[in-house]
């Protein structure tokens, strides 16, 4: 099934040059960059995005990280988009993602872990209205 899916390339990976390795990942399986744009992520569009998280101990944190920097915020699509990026991604905690994964990789700790996709189609379609409009 051909669907559209949110990935954002987050500040670490940015600060540490990961930009390009990371993009060619994707571009790899087949996918199609449809949108790329880089950006600082505003404290509402942070807060928005991980909604989610709200109230847990880690949150203002996040917020604080997400927004530390600049991201590359991308749309990409092909068939089973979402699937496909959550596979290339790896674990969230980078320390139980596998080798070859982008995560398992290029990611340090849980907090800062490199890179961020929708896990789902509804969510991937929240977060492309979220951070390209509608």
């Amino acid at each position: 099934m051909n669907q559209q899916t949110y990935i954002m390339i987050k500040p670490d990976a940015v600060r540490r040059g990961l930009i390009a390795p990371i993009l060619q990942r994707f571009e790899n399986t087949g996918l199609v960059i449809e949108k790329l744009e880089l950006a600082t992520l505003s404290r509402e569009q942070g807060a928005a995005n991980y909604a989610e998280h709200e109230g847990k101990p880690f949150y203002d944190g996040l917020i604080d990280y997400i927004t530390s920097g600049p991201v590359v915020k991308m749309v990409l699509s092909g068939p089973d988009a979402v699937l496909v990026c959550r596979k290339l991604m790896g674990a969230t905690n980078p320390r139980d993602a596998a080798p070859g994964t982008i995560r398992g990789d290029y990611g340090l700790i849980m907090d800062a872990n490199v890179v961020h996709g929708s896990d789902s189609p509804e969510s991937a379609r929240r977060e492309i209205e979220l951070f390209f409009g509608a």
